[in-house]
């Protein structure tokens, strides 16, 4: 059988891959794995985001954790972080997080954290797979959990986020898009009172309109309201608000490798930044390693997905990390990427230095990147000799200046194809040369 949990929790289409039954026997033996406090009663917090089938599966969640004897507090509708936050600061055994991050609407996941909101490794998810549907000794009486609301918990987060800052952003005029998605509230009430003066768009989720045309996937809207506005810059969140992306004045996308770079550069500086290191993805664009290394900091990679570049900071004692998408860990402050944390750490540096984001973000120079998804292949056979021999020729090809990077899809038939090169017609030209070898060679 194909494992339930994928890289972010369990997803699917909710009430068809995620019905309520299955968030509750999910939940069952997350209790059982997570729960075991000893003579304690644990205690669980879950949020969501506002997609409307999170609240029939929140209902599925809590009746899963209380009737194995955990007590629930519901934080309402609050980011990701927010909630591996609040799992630490009120003492949790364990959270959940109903989202389908920066997927659309229909679709829905169950996340899962342990105590301190940290994510679960690998093992800890087989685990609770594994004892899925088995038989237990269920409570009765007052050995049953018990649940409350906690909404006004998202006050906390807030607060431990703006102590984070050095200082002020006033004077600041920026554009937040909240992809109608979990920051719609917490987000423009984090940015005002840390001084900003703030626009609000994708803040309006009605259940249904989550990343439809708004958020970091879709920044036409905020580019358009940024230069129309003569805004400083623009923040844009996903439906979970886990990553964070901008725009400067002109319009101009910054991406996490350019944001990781501005934090990285400010860090390294005021003497901040752990072993003087960052950690990324092998997605990374090499014009972010060629600017680290320029300014005397050393990169780490990993495997695509934050929670390697968790895994990496905290076994080797780093503190900045994070993915192109717009996934960065502050781990002084977070335990996850936190897009809202990651835009006002961004914010701060723009307003302590007085130069604006576009400047900034000149820390770096993105090189060309061509990604050709080759389907229906056998993604098995990524290692084949003619697709290496002619890898080998591609980088001999592109030299200091360029890299190629094949990687096979962890879930369908397919092979992805990566190119970078110090122009875009050469880095089209030799992915569409390798994207060729891999359709014969994988077939």
């Amino acid at each position: 059988m194909a494992r339930l949990f994928g890289t972010d929790g369990v997803r699917g289409v909710a009430g068809r891959d995620l019905t309520a039954e299955l968030a509750m026997e999910l939940s069952v033996a997350a209790a059982h794995v997570l729960g075991d406090t000893g003579p304690k009663r644990p205690v669980a917090v879950v949020g969501r985001d506002p997609r409307a089938s999170g609240e029939f599966l929140e209902a599925a969640v809590v009746a899963g954790l209380a009737s194995s004897g955990v007590d629930v507090l519901r934080l309402g509708v609050l980011p990701t972080p927010a909630v591996a936050y609040l799992t630490g600061a009120l003492g949790a055994d364990l959270g959940v997080m109903l989202t389908a991050s920066h997927n659309p609407a229909p679709d829905n996941g169950v996340k899962f954290l342990a105590r301190g909101g940290l994510k679960l490794a690998d093992v800890v998810e087989d685990e609770i797979e594994r004892r899925l549907g088995e038989q237990w000794n269920r409570p009765v009486g007052s050995g049953v959990g018990r649940v409350r609301d906690a909404f006004g918990e998202a006050d906390r987060y807030i607060s431990h986020v703006l102590t984070t800052l050095p200082g002020r952003l006033d004077g600041l005029d920026i554009v937040v898009d909240c992809a109608h998605g979990a920051a719609h509230m917490v987000a423009p009430e984090a940015l005002v009172r840390a001084g900003a003066r703030v626009e609000a768009i994708g803040a309006r989720p009605d259940g249904l309109n989550i990343n439809a045309g708004y958020g970091s996937t879709h920044l036409d809207r905020l580019q358009q309201v940024v230069v129309s506005r003569g805004a400083d810059l623009g923040l844009a969140y996903d439906g979970d608000a886990d990553r964070c992306l901008a725009v400067d004045h002109t319009g101009a996308i910054i991406d996490g490798d350019q944001i990781m770079a501005i934090l990285a550069a400010a860090m390294h500086a005021e003497g901040r930044l752990a072993k003087d290191t960052v950690v990324a993805t092998v997605m990374s664009n090499l014009g972010f390693k060629l600017a680290m290394r320029d300014a005397g900091i050393n990169v780490i990679e990993t495997a695509v997905g934050d929670r390697y570049v968790l895994e990496r900071m905290k076994s080797e004692g780093y503190n900045l990390g994070g993915e192109q998408s717009g996934h960065v860990i502050m781990l002084d402050h977070a335990t996850t990427g936190d897009g809202l944390l990651t835009s006002l750490h961004l914010l701060s540096v723009v307003a302590g230095s007085g130069r604006p984001l576009r400047e900034l973000a000149s820390v770096m120079t993105p090189l060309p990147q061509i990604l050709i998804n080759v389907k229906d292949v056998d993604r098995g056979k990524a290692l084949v000799p003619e697709l290496t021999a002619a890898v080998a020729q591609a980088e001999a090809e592109l030299g200091e200046t360029g890299r190629v990077l094949i990687r096979p899809s962890g879930t369908e038939p397919m092979i992805r194809v990566m190119v970078e090169a110090s122009s875009e017609d050469q880095a089209t030209m030799v992915a569409g040369r390798l994207a060729e070898v891999v359709r014969v060679a994988c077939a």
